[in-house]
């Protein structure tokens, strides 16, 4: 089961903010709590109230709908940063020009996902991965080089 949440048109370049979510992806969800916190980017703080969300849509749906999950095996399973619109503005330049620049918008999104597996899902996955694995172990053909052909020499005149 996974668990999303997602903020739209966050004034921040998409490329700033990827960097704090490459701090957190693959991490429990405790674990990029305290990263987050002690980060020093501007938006960090903006991630943080995200996955704090997206924990509540968890827990929302463990008590609600009846779904069984537990909090503490979740993790960050994907954490985007996309672009949204740009914000075309102009800045005055000498002799009465004027310079076109553009100001970034994020989309960002956040997937938790349970860690543990049940032991029938786990088989099959262990069960796949072996079979693809042993179509990938065959002995490869020993790779041959030949030697590079020899430049021809222009001959003398």
């Amino acid at each position: 089961m996974e668990f999303r949440a997602q903020v739209r048109f966050t004034r921040v370049s998409p490329q700033k903010a990827r960097l704090v979510l490459d701090l957190i992806k693959g991490r429990k969800v405790e674990d990029a709590l305290n990263i987050l916190v002690f980060t020093k980017k501007r938006v960090a703080a903006t991630v943080e109230k995200l996955l704090r969300s997206a924990l509540e849509n968890a827990n929302y749906l463990s008590s609600e709908k009846g779904i069984d999950v537990d909090v503490d095996k979740l993790y960050v399973k994907n954490a985007v940063a996309n672009d949204g619109p740009r914000m075309k503005r102009i800045r005055p330049a000498p002799m009465g020009r004027a310079f076109r620049y553009v100001r970034r918008i994020a989309h960002i999104e956040i997937v938790l996902a349970e860690r543990g597996r049940s032991g029938e899902e786990l088989a099959t996955v262990v069960g796949e991965e072996a079979a693809a694995g042993k179509a990938k172990k065959t002995p490869a053909k020993a790779r041959v080089r030949k030697a590079p052909a020899a430049k021809k020499k222009a001959g003398a005149r």
